[in-house]
């Protein structure tokens, strides 16, 4: 929920059309989408609607058990969706919500790709007296006291035993005020294979994936990973996973890689300095800027990579830009939709939109965002339903 931080800029709405009559060449130069079309998906947004226990959730991701990530993937095997920030107790009469906790993460499991009651359920701890937990607390040696967690991507790694690794950054709220917090660090939460609720077999490592640099800000690793593997499902798979992560204040996007055999020796890591592979994070440069501190990057038909986010990290439109590898070069800013819900009351802010490859089809592509507003703890109660996923179809016909 809080997991935005805050940067507001002048939305442009870049047009989605090629500018020159050549389409076969604009595919060539890579840079945009020639010719799309969006349309609601309201089949998911509505899942999402609920009156009683889980009642709104953000930081949506998806993944197979299998660890196949390509388009389609979960038509044919269950998909384990995470949350971060989650409301729990009664909603009544749409208006009002009783018993209110929010907790800070939260699952929901998906059959077949379907979007139904039957195909879904959702998930959160609870203790023996129907007290909401969170699943997942900081409890490593850099923990400090107050300390919780924002669940950043997760992925299957099937080079550890096919284990669940999911990415926690650990949050501090420095007052009572809204938006006042900061990240101290990250974490990498691992669950044994085929894990479920209450993931009570759980491990958490320090990860050194906080950066700062000169010139430029500090983040974190963790908002994106994509398994360039030919197990992950990758059409061009050169055996490494690619992890990106968004350096504030300009919404940049930085990206590393490492051999999944070798994710948690975070010496083997590297870093993309523009040019080349570097072994010093601080020689991180970005690849592009204008992102969320969410986003997907997806395979295409036709060899170029789409980065999904959305515009500027909070704001009432999802973006894409087109890349001619996992790094880029990354073309112009498009924005591809504009979020109904946005400034509806009280006061709608959308954010953090996604791609879920493994809950789509050959003809479409699943996109998620999410919706809060600044004064969330005081909407909540009065505007129950204001905070939860979104979710949209992107059909490509380049």
């Amino acid at each position: 929920m809080k997991n935005i931080l805050i940067l507001f800029a002048l939305i442009l709405l870049i047009p989605s059309c090629n500018t020159g009559p050549d389409k076969k060449q604009s595919r060539i130069l890579a840079d945009t989408l020639v010719n799309y079309a969006v349309r609601p998906a309201p089949e998911w947004t509505d899942l999402f609607y609920r009156k009683n226990g889980w009642f709104g959730a953000d930081g949506i991701f998806s993944i197979t058990f299998s660890g196949d990530e390509s388009i389609g993937a979960g038509q044919n095997e269950e998909v384990m969706l995470s949350f971060s920030d989650t409301m729990t107790g009664t909603v009544l009469g749409d208006s009002m919500v009783d018993n209110f906790k929010m907790v800070n993460n939260s699952f929901a499991f998906v059959q077949n790709a379907k979007a139904s009651e039957e195909t879904v359920s959702i998930h959160y701890k609870q203790a023996p007296n129907g007290e909401a937990l969170s699943y997942f607390r900081p409890n490593t040696p850099d923990t400090k006291e107050g300390e919780y967690y924002w669940m950043g991507d997760m992925f299957v790694n099937k080079e550890d035993n096919n284990s669940i690794n999911i990415f926690g950054y650990r949050v501090f709220d420095k007052s009572e005020a809204s938006w006042d917090f900061e990240i101290r660090g990250v974490t990498i939460i691992t669950i044994p294979e085929g894990g479920r609720p209450p993931f009570d077999n759980q491990t958490q490592i320090d990860a050194p994936l906080f950066v700062t640099l000169e010139g430029i800000g500090s983040g974190t690793f963790g908002s994106a990973v994509y398994m360039n593997t030919k197990w992950g499902g990758a059409p061009d798979p050169d055996g490494f996973m690619y992890i990106y992560g968004l350096i504030d204040p300009n919404k940049q996007l930085i990206v590393a890689r490492v051999y999944p055999k070798d994710f948690k020796k975070f010496d083997q890591w590297r870093y993309w300095d523009g040019q080349d592979w570097q072994d010093d994070m601080s020689k991180s440069r970005p690849v592009t800027d204008r992102v969320s501190n969410e986003v997907s990057l997806t395979p295409m038909k036709d060899g170029r990579y789409l980065l999904v986010f959305q515009s500027d990290g909070i704001g009432e439109t999802t973006a894409i830009r087109i890349g001619q590898s996992p790094v880029g070069p990354f073309g112009p800013l498009q924005h591809i939709w504009r979020a109904p819900e946005a400034n509806q009351p009280p006061g709608i802010i959308p954010y953090n939109a996604k791609a879920h490859p493994v809950l789509s089809t050959e003809d479409e592509l699943l996109i998620s965002y999410n919706t809060i507003s600044f004064d969330y703890f005081k909407d909540i109660l009065t505007h129950p339903h204001m905070y939860r996923p979104r979710f949209f179809w992107l059909s490509i016909k380049d």
